[in-house]
């Protein structure tokens, strides 16, 4: 076996690769195929926690992940061998086959590039072999020139596999001719001939004013637009890289605001899609303190940066925020980096993320260990008190991605000043209540704790997957997506 590969480009990033990825994987699917997803490249701190060589756990982009649920696959770290996690600008982790490189991640990109190019083919060749289609998704743009030479996850993938490419615009920014026109043009002409179909996405409006726009194109390019797809707020696939946009609001009238502080390095920011359609529910990221005003939480996700989110959250003033939300009895949740930012001190002997006093809110401690913690988690809280009392005694199940290690702070517990463990090394509440901290990420996908919460459920992944390739297949022109796996 040695699987047809599609691939999907954009224009730029954002134009709708990831969610087009996801319903392909889905349709091919669903028409009894043995599918993968693949994406040689990511630059994410949204990241899951999958099956690795020899049984050893690793981590990949989210996208991926949710791209082989969508398959009906198995999520594992040949998916997306290379996986960049920013730390800085000009800094980040980097994760080879689900494992922290120590050797990559200091090197250059260029230099780099080369060094994995035998890990990502032998990844790729490998669910080749074993699967009928493997759906390739891109990264950015792949007419990027200045990056063309070192190129290992767009063109020099296509090339490799003879993948049957799709280019997807974002019409939504305008010029969108203009973008696929230009991308085609810089590529090299053996690159342009795997193009097999343009995509327009993110189309409001009457189609018919589209005219004789595509037909033109084609006509410069020889490539057809295969499919105009309308704007789709509510698709329910977490977004992959950028926090939400106002749309953030369910069915119903509010009944719980929730702030989310979205600093620079935020991670694991998908974790949070299943708030947007819980009745009553209003998501809002938090950049100042009169974002956190009236609402009735604030959460503190996880950072990939700890100890510089936690600087940046001091100098917007939300620390004064949060302090005061939780004086006034405001529930307070801090999930991985948020948790370990409401302890008393963060310390780094290691030179992993830094060290600084944290916000005092829980009497713990963290201290960064070398040894990065990768791992599924099945917990159950114990009783709870406060406005997190629903929590009591519910069984859940999550994941867990962190260098932090934290426990009570020695001093304080001898004065008698203790959190409240409610998982054992996992969670602790403070004597309020109206403060948690936990290490599991996925606390909102998970059906009981969201019923427990808010009395409600959000949409299965199932009944998301089965949406995207039913609105793909209606808007893709006939024949297109099976003449994609076709033989030559």
């Amino acid at each position: 076996m040695t699987a047809v590969c599609v691939m999907v480009l954009g224009t730029t990033s954002g134009a709708g690769k990831s969610w087009l990825t996801t319903a392909l994987c889905r349709h091919y699917a669903r028409q009894g195929l043995k599918v993968a997803p693949f994406k040689a490249q990511n630059m994410s701190n949204n990241a899951r926690v999958v099956a690795g060589p020899g049984g050893a756990l690793g981590e990949i982009g989210s996208a991926q992940y949710f791209q082989a649920l969508a398959a009906n696959a198995q999520p594992e770290v040949r998916m997306n061998p290379l996986l960049l996690k920013p730390e800085a600008d000009t800094r980040s982790q980097v994760v080879l086959m689900g494992q922290v490189s120590e050797e990559l991640s200091p090197m250059p990109w260029r230099g780099r590039s080369e060094k994995v190019w035998p890990a990502i083919t032998a990844a790729l060749e490998a669910l080749r072999e074993e699967n009928d289609v493997v759906v390739i998704e891109g990264a950015g743009s792949p007419a990027e020139i200045n990056l063309h030479a070192s190129d290992i996850v767009n063109m020099r993938i296509a090339r490799h596999a003879q993948a049957r490419c799709l280019l997807v615009t974002d019409i939504d920014r305008g010029g969108a001719f203009a973008h696929l026109y230009g991308t085609w043009a810089l590529l090299p002409e053996d690159e342009r001939a795997l193009i097999k179909g343009f995509v327009l996405n993110k189309f409001r409006g009457d189609a018919t004013l589209l005219a004789p726009g595509p037909q033109m194109l084609q006509d410069l390019t020889g490539v057809p637009t295969v499919a105009t797809l309308p704007m789709w707020w509510q698709h329910g696939l977490p977004e992959e890289d950028g926090v939400f946009d106002d749309r953030t609001l369910a069915s119903g009238a509010v009944q719980t605001t929730i702030a989310v502080i979205a600093w620079p390095r935020i991670s694991n920011l998908d974790e949070f899609q299943p708030l947007k359609n819980v009745p009553g529910v209003r998501l809002v990221w938090a950049r100042s303190p009169a974002d956190c005003a009236g609402a009735d939480w604030i959460v503190l996700p996880g950072s990939k940066a700890t100890v510089a989110d936690l600087a940046w959250l001091r100098a917007q003033g939300l620390d004064q925020a949060v302090a005061e939300h939780a004086a006034l009895g405001g529930a307070v949740l801090g999930i991985c980096g948020g948790l370990q930012m409401l302890g008393e001190a963060l310390i780094d002997t290691h030179g992993i993320d830094g060290n600084a006093p944290g916000l005092g809110l829980l009497p713990l401690v963290t201290a960064f260990d070398p040894q990065k913690t990768v791992r599924h988690t099945q917990a159950r809280f114990s009783a709870l008190a406060g406005p997190w009392s629903a929590l009591s005694g519910v069984e859940t199940a999550g994941y867990e991605i962190h260098h932090g290690q934290t426990a009570q702070h020695p001093a304080m517990a001898a004065k008698g000043d203790v959190a409240r463990e409610v998982i054992p090394g996992l969670a602790w509440q403070n004597a309020a209540g109206n403060v948690l901290g936990c290490y599991l990420h996925g606390l909102f996908e998970d059906p009981r704790v969201l019923h427990a919460l808010f009395g409600a459920s959000a949409p299965t992944l199932e009944s998301v997957f089965d949406g995207l390739a039913d609105f793909l297949q209606s808007h893709v022109e006939p024949g297109v997506l099976d003449a994609l796996i076709q033989p030559d």
